[in-house]
């Protein structure tokens, strides 16, 4: 894959630090002996094959990349077994093709609760962190971001990106790159916009990563946060003993008047809360493409307002804030 034009980006926004330490971090994150299923991962995507298509829709529920008439039936089925082979999809849904990929989640659904509360992304530089296989970042491409950079430190994720590139056909201005917050530079301040979706509660420290945040940050530029959230009033947290709803990686769950608190001490302003939503089982559910446990194995049996830990069940809520303008 060729990062020079996402290097050349990152220099006109005066991130010249990231810029100059990229190449050795992809280096490094693409190194074999990184990940055991690494090279057969990035065999089966040379693999797949460079089809010739107009119909590119990224501005709609279904990421669309080709149609069915584009390919034959053995091309087209040949293709689904080659995507099969990257399980499991979780966040889509997808269109490749005349494939629907119907991921776990139903990402579409958050979107939409997004949209039309954030600043118009046309034009401007975007971050996503955590980004997944980059649905999202798709979908800030279809809303006319100039560029889109997501970082997630899965692997799997990034692959499953860039077969979604490959297929794209031409080179958008998106990256999904095999990284963490972490691994970007102090102090960069080179977006316009930045994305921390489905992030916050697996971080061991919640105010570093909203500092982190903000320093990914122009001056007046703009945070999109979304995390899991509990009812409460000022400083109420939940903190799980052990597991939550069997994921161990969960460690603070603020309520939103707390949430709210923490970012204006780490210097956030016109901060907003803009939906709250309890996820449902139709939202995050088992596919064909995810074939493993979702919600509904991870909720208590007879009262799906609890986790199987008897807390409550998994409840979201998206703000928006912005940093200081000098």
């Amino acid at each position: 894959m060729d990062y020079q034009p996402l290097y050349q980006a990152l220099r006109s926004a005066k991130a010249d630090p990231w810029a100059d330490r990229l190449p050795q971090q992809i280096s490094d994150a693409f190194d074999p002996t990184r990940h055991g299923l690494l090279a057969i991962w990035q065999q089966l995507i040379d693999k797949l094959p460079e089809f010739s298509t107009r119909l590119r829709i990224l501005d709609a529920d279904v990421v669309q990349i080709g149609s069915a008439n584009d390919l034959t039936e053995l091309a087209r089925a040949t293709l689904e077994t080659q995507l099969k082979s990257l399980h499991a999809w979780r966040k889509g849904p997808y269109g490749l093709f005349g494939i629907k990929v119907d991921a776990e989640w139903r990402s579409d659904w958050k979107w939409r609760r997004v949209e039309n509360h954030i600043s118009p992304l046309k034009h401007r530089l975007v971050l996503d962190i955590g980004c997944g296989n980059g649905y999202y970042c798709w979908r800030m491409l279809g809303a006319q971001a100039k560029l889109v950079v997501g970082i997630d430190p899965m692997l799997l994720n990034v692959m499953q990106f860039q077969s979604v590139r490959k297929l794209h056909g031409e080179t958008p201005p998106v990256f999904v790159l095999p990284l963490g917050i972490e691994d970007l530079p102090y102090g960069l301040r080179a977006f316009d916009t930045v994305f921390s979706m489905g992030v916050l509660y697996h971080r061991r420290s919640p105010i570093d990563h909203l500092l982190e945040l903000r320093d990914c940050l122009v001056p007046g530029g703009e945070l999109i946060l979304e995390t899991l959230i509990i009812d409460g009033g000022l400083g109420e947290v939940l903190v799980p003993e052990h597991r939550y709803a069997k994921m161990r990686n969960v460690w603070f769950l603020p309520s939103c008047p707390t949430l709210m608190a923490w970012l204006s001490r780490c210097g956030f302003k016109n901060i907003r809360l803009i939906d709250i939503t309890v996820t449902s089982t139709e939202e995050q559910r088992s596919t064909a493409w995810m074939t493993f446990h979702s919600l509904k194995d991870n909720l208590a049996p007879d009262n799906p307002m609890l986790t199987c830990e008897g807390l409550p069940a998994p409840k979201r809520a998206i703000f928006i804030a912005q940093t200081a303008s000098c």
